[in-house]
């Protein structure tokens, strides 16, 4: 009975110690309903758009496979720079990489190289599966899928930028949003659906993200209407505007994690 009692006050104080960590980092409160709530969401105007629209996806043979392999383009894109930080930081790298004489802009030059080529390694081989299972090839879109590649993969290293800054700025317990914040734009992505089946407040906040206009334009290579340049213009413009923030949000948090001693400090 005893040894009962010893074990659930164990347990309890380390229930204890895990509530309190939850309760110090708003990240992971948010992360607890976060993944439910984002698949909900875009699974519902998944399942609204269809209903309606089922004849118009016919159309186009491929329309999802290839949506979901841009999609994975900005992802990875994303995570090629985020992830590999992350793993700087958990071998407690951070601080012996800038002892040395590395500048700054190497680094975040060599994430961006690192970035791409896991993209292209991820992406090219489930593009190459896709031609095998499904007799499916993205590559016949021609060259706008470079197009679409390039603002989706610049996309990606902006928004990889402002997940390292926030990592910089709240420590570990912010890590959850090296994955959740890409998804938060998921569902006003247009990836699997026109920004039309958006609610009408939502589209405005929609048509100011690169991926939409990428999407938009995917679809319209698809259906057979064409390259559509004033997308392309509009994707290249937000993803100009989308760098610049992030960089400088980087540059921002960085300068500050130097002050308080921050490099030497965060690992696992």
């Amino acid at each position: 009975m005893n040894s009962v009692l010893a074990s659930m006050k164990r347990i309890a104080a380390l229930l204890v110690r895990y509530l309190y960590l939850l309760k110090g980092s708003w990240p992971r409160v948010l992360e607890l309903a976060y993944w439910p709530t984002v698949q909900m969401i875009l699974w519902g105007l998944i399942n609204q758009f269809l209903a309606t629209q089922s004849a118009w996806v016919a159309q186009a043979a491929g329309l999802f496979i290839a949506a979901v392999l841009l999609w994975d383009v900005l992802f990875r894109a994303q995570l090629g720079i985020s992830v590999v930080f992350l793993e700087e930081m958990w071998s407690r790298n951070l601080g012996q990489l800038f002892v040395s004489p590395l500048r700054p802009w190497e680094w975040i030059a060599a994430l961006m190289a690192i970035s791409l080529l896991r993209t292209l390694i991820g992406v090219g081989a489930a593009a190459g599966l896709a031609i095998v299972l499904y007799r499916y090839s993205i590559f016949a879109m021609g060259l706008p899928l470079l197009a679409f590649f390039a603002n989706l993969l610049i996309m990606g290293w902006a928004i990889g930028l402002v997940v390292i800054a926030l990592i910089l700025r709240y420590g570990l317990g912010a890590e959850g949003l090296a994955w959740a914040l890409i998804f938060a734009i998921a569902p006003i992505s247009g990836i699997y659906y026109p920004v039309s089946v958006l609610p009408s407040w939502l589209q405005p906040l929609a048509l100011s993200l690169p991926a939409t206009w990428v999407f938009e334009g995917m679809r319209a290579v698809l259906l057979g209407k064409g390259f559509l340049w004033d997308h392309f213009f509009w994707a290249v413009g937000l993803n100009g505007l989308y760098l610049l923030f992030g960089v400088g949000v980087w540059a921002w948090a960085f300068r500050l994690a130097r002050q308080r001693n921050l490099l030497l400090q965060l690992g696992e």
